[in-house]
Order: structure tokens, then sequence, then C-alpha cells
């Protein structure tokens, strides 16, 4: 029996195929799209029993020939890009795609465990998972909402486990292909590496300089929180996967210069007096971001709390200073 794991070469979804093999698990059918064939680099250090191509792998589900042979799917796999503007392929890719393995996973009652997005919830200030807080801003979005829908509508009669999972800020190793769209916590290291400093964005929409708020949320949180649901496969809903704490993108250039910092020995500084030495240096909010830019998201937890998972999880200085120093290895 395998476990399947789409979007394996990916950033979460490699991090998956990895703590499946902490588990001793190495049945794992890894499936992606390799046209960026840089992402093998994710699955490197992992233990895989296949790779197959996703278009390959839909084909397989729908001719019937993995009927009785996969333990758990794991889907992952999507267009993550919020600047998408092709509406056709991100329904096709993100929608129809998840749709053909939820009836794969209903019909051999095995557990389906997937990706939504925190980006269901727009430009709302509620971040609760509930039909009236949710309002996408664009197709990205709203093929993730689409489909938390056709997943509330199955839940009353599904016989095996289906768990949706909104992430929110998701940050940590193995995201180096995203290039554009790689956390921030990514880009603030690099940025540090090559200049010296890290920018952020100058005040707005109510919030000081690098004052802005997301839920950064540290890979490895995220894998424990996807394991823990495949070990209660009795517990089925979409969930929000933050932390429940909102913080500035300046905690996140401080964890970065910090760490950068104490790999060389140096003392730790405060974050006012990075901006004196120039460490970190404010820049212009762009005009073509006002209006469609998330200035605060906090991930509502209750759900998460009140199935049992209690696990605490890391902040933004214990997330970002044990990525840096991954990055650092190389």
């Amino acid at each position: 029996m395998y476990y399947v794991v789409t979007g394996a070469a990916g950033f979460i979804g490699s991090n998956i195929v990895a703590g499946l093999n902490t588990r001793g698990i190495r049945d794992i059918i890894a499936v992606d799209n390799l046209t960026r064939g840089d992402k093998f680099r994710n699955l490197i250090d992992c233990e895989i029993a296949d790779y197959i191509d996703k278009n390959d792998f839909l084909e397989l589900v729908s001719s019937g020939e993995l009927d009785g042979a996969v333990q758990a799917v794991f889907h992952e796999g999507a267009c993550s890009d919020t600047m998408e503007h092709n509406g056709q392929y991100m329904m096709s890719n993100n929608y129809r795609y998840s749709a053909v393995l939820l009836d794969f996973c209903l019909e051999q009652e095995i557990p389906y465990l997937y990706a939504s997005s925190a980006a269901v919830y727009g430009g709302s200030r509620v971040f609760s998972e509930s039909r009236e807080f949710e309002a996408p801003l664009n197709v990205y979005g709203y093929s993730k909402f689409l489909f938390d829908q056709i997943v509330r509508r199955r839940l009353d009669n599904a016989r095996s486990q289906v768990v949706g999972f909104r992430y929110f800020n998701v940050y940590g190793p193995r995201e180096q292909h995203k290039g554009r769209m790689a956390s921030v916590a990514f880009h603030h290291f690099n940025q540090f590496v090559e200049s010296g400093k890290v920018k952020l964005f100058e005040g707005s929409d109510g919030y000081g300089d690098g004052g802005q708020l997301r839920d950064f949320v540290f890979v490895d949180d995220v894998v424990k929180v996807n394991l823990w649901f495949l070990d209660h496969p009795e517990i089925s809903g979409i969930y929000n996967l933050g932390t429940g704490r909102a913080q500035p993108f300046n905690d996140v250039a401080v964890a970065t210069v910090n760490a950068s910092r104490a790999a060389r020995g140096e003392a730790a500084l405060l974050l006012g007096e990075m901006v004196d030495r120039g460490l970190i240096e404010y820049v212009p909010f762009p005009d073509a971001l006002r209006g469609k830019y998330q200035s605060y998201t906090q991930a509502d937890l209750g759900r998460l709390r009140e199935v049992g998972y209690d696990a605490a999880f890391a902040n933004v200085a214990e997330g970002v200073s044990r990525y840096c120093a991954s990055l650092m290895k190389g």
C-alpha cells in the first residue's frame, strides 16, 4: 500500500515526504510536474517508491489501476501563484484535479488530506472557517474556495477522512524553487546575504513602517499537523493552519538579521539598532499594491484546538532562526 503525495517536489509536499520518511514510511508515490526540473533537489534526501507525472497519475486514477493500492493521499499540488490570471488553467489545475482525487479517495475509503489556503478569506478581517468570512480576491483563492465548498457538501456522506488545511504564510526549507512566490523569510535572508540589509515596506493601511501583520507558520509545524490528522482518521473538516499569532514583518527581518549575526559570532540587536545601522531599510509602499494587499492575517485556531490538536507552534524568532541555520548550511 502506497502513500501518495502530490506536489511532492514542491515546498510543503517535499517536507511531508520527509516527514513520512522520519516515521519509516518509504512506500511513497511522489506526484508532480517537473517541467521546472530544479525542483528535484527537494527530494534528494528523501526516500520514495516511485515518481509519476501529475497527468499520468490522473490517468492511472481514472483507469482504476491504483484501486486498492493507496493508503492515503496528501494533495499538496497546485498552482499557488496569486498573480496567475489564466482562470481556465487555474480551475483545471487546482479545482478539477482536486475534485477527481476527492472522488477517488471517497470511493476507495482512504484519507484525503489536501491543501486549501487562507486566500479564501480575501480582504476579510475575520479568519474563521465559516462561509460568511470567505471572499477570495483572485482566481487562485477562488479555486481553493470553490473546492472547499464541494468538500463541505460531501462531508456528511463521506465514509472516510477528508481534511482541508487553510495554510497561512508558510516558510521554511525546500522553498528555494518558488522564486518571487517564496516566503518573506527566504527573501529577507537572501537580501541580507547579498546587500547587508533587509528592505521592508514603509507604513500603510494604518500600520507603521514594517508593521503590517501576518500569521507566519513554520513548515515543520505544518507537517506535524498533517501527520497528526493522519493518525486521527476519524476527524474530518476544514481547518486553519497558522500559528494563531499575527506578527509584524519587522519581526521576520529582526530574526533574519540576528540569525545571520549569530552565525558570525556577533551580538543580537534590537529593531531600532538595526534601523540606525542601516541593516533594515524601509522603502515606499508600491502604488500598485494599494487596496490589494493583506495588511493583517491571523488564523483562528478554535476548530483545530477543539478537535484535539494541542501542540505549540513556533513563533517567528524560533522558526526563522532554525530556517536561516538551514539556509546557511546550503
